[in-house]
C-alpha cells in the first residue's frame, strides 16, 4: 500500500497517509480539521532492504 502527503490548507501542517489505493483521499486535517490537499509524491519506488543483492539475483544473457 502507498503512502500518500497531505498538505492542511489552515495550518499548513504536512503530514503522511498510509492507505489502499482505492481508499478515498483525506479530506481533513487530523489536526486542525481544516481542508487538506494531496501533494505529488514520489509515489510507490522501490525500497532495497536486507543484507544486499548478489551478480546471481539477476538474469544475464550468458548462462551456463
Amino acid at each position: 500500500m502507498p503512502t500518500y502527503e497531505y498538505r492542511c490548507e489552515a495550518c499548513e501542517k504536512t503530514f503522511e497517509q498510509f492507505q489502499s489505493i482505492t481508499a478515498k483521499p483525506v479530506k481533513t486535517c487530523p489536526g486542525c480539521g481544516g481542508p487538506v490537499q494531496r501533494l505529488l509524491g514520489t509515489g510507490s519506488a522501490i525500497i532495497f532492504k536486507g543484507p544486499g543483492f548478489y551478480a546471481t539475483d539477476y538474469g544475464t544473457s550468458k548462462r551456463s
